[in-house]
């Protein structure tokens, strides 16, 4: 039986409150306990270096997929289980999504924004049914959150989109509703 992967969308920096690398942590040794192997952007830097490394000292296994222009800047962390380098960053995206069965988001920046929209957008349109989390660690997604419900409200979306996402307010309720969601 193949094992369940869940792919971990997050920041490359360490953001400003040490609650995000807790976080991080928390997460990537979680995955590894659970028995589900962690899918990310195979950095070695921020918050993607953190969970990677805590997922690795837990004993799980680790996918990484980085794009060949990031391969320094992001520092590519080659030790993994499986490392794959792409030509793009849409290559990149579409590596990860197929090769995972849920995604969490955790605080990250443009590119976390990026990932989170077009899964969300894919999953408006029908093209997936996988479940995505918002780990909103001390309320760092709550902006985000807000924009969406302005979205809605200006009509620019149906209120189910709520329905396409769950906010999850620490790493015990992630792993929780991800246990829930991957039988």
């Amino acid at each position: 039986m193949q094992e369940k992967s869940v792919c971990v969308f997050c920041g490359a920096r360490e953001g400003a409150r040490a609650a995000y690398g807790a976080a991080a942590d928390a997460m990537g040794a979680g995955l590894a306990e659970a028995g589900w192997r962690l899918v990310y952007g195979a950095g070695d830097v921020g918050l993607m270096g953190r969970t990677a490394r805590a997922a690795q000292a837990a004993g799980g296994a680790t996918f990484g997929v980085i794009p060949e222009h990031l391969v320094r800047w992001e520092v590519g962390k080659t030790d993994l289980n499986r490392y794959i380098v792409t030509e793009t960053m849409h290559e990149r995206k579409k590596v990860m999504f197929m090769n995972c069965d849920a995604i969490v988001v955790l605080p990250g920046g443009a590119g976390s924004l990026d990932e989170f929209f077009e899964l969300l957008t894919w999953r408006q349109l029908n093209l997936h049914a996988k479940p995505i989390f918002l780990l909103d660690i001390d309320g760092y997604w709550q902006p985000l959150i807000h924009l969406i419900d302005h979205v809605i409200a200006e009509g620019f979306a149906e209120g189910s989109v709520r329905d396409f996402y769950t906010v999850v307010p620490d790493v015990p309720a992630a792993l929780a509703a991800l246990r829930a969601a991957l039988p």
